[in-house]
């Protein structure tokens, strides 16, 4: 069972930073591979691009919490969500169209 998570490849993991404008102010982003790949998955389903896709999401979290202490954390949870709802969910777009 542990060679399907120590086996993969090394490039799902690797970090990449991108560049990102959020509130009017731009900083860079640092995601393991993998979650950038997902990110830009629901950034497709929503109809938006990536990075507009992250600017949404967060001034939403902010205008619900007042701050995004952690927005990285934020993005991979976010994720994590996604790929759960999406397993009982036959088409991942449906369930990111009811919302």
């Amino acid at each position: 069972m542990c060679n399907i998570f120590a086996g993969q490849d090394p490039a799902t993991y690797a970090c990449v930073t991108r560049s990102v404008r959020l509130s009017g102010h731009v900083t860079s982003i640092r995601l393991e591979a993998q979650f950038w790949d997902i990110l830009d998955e629901i950034a497709r389903y929503q109809g938006l691009t990536t990075p507009r896709f992250l600017s949404k999401l967060y001034d939403e979290a902010l205008e619900i919490h007042g701050e995004v202490g952690n927005f990285t954390s934020l993005l991979r949870n976010a994720c994590v969500i996604y790929l759960r709802q999406s397993q009982s969910v036959p088409d991942a777009r449906d369930l990111l169209e009811s919302v």
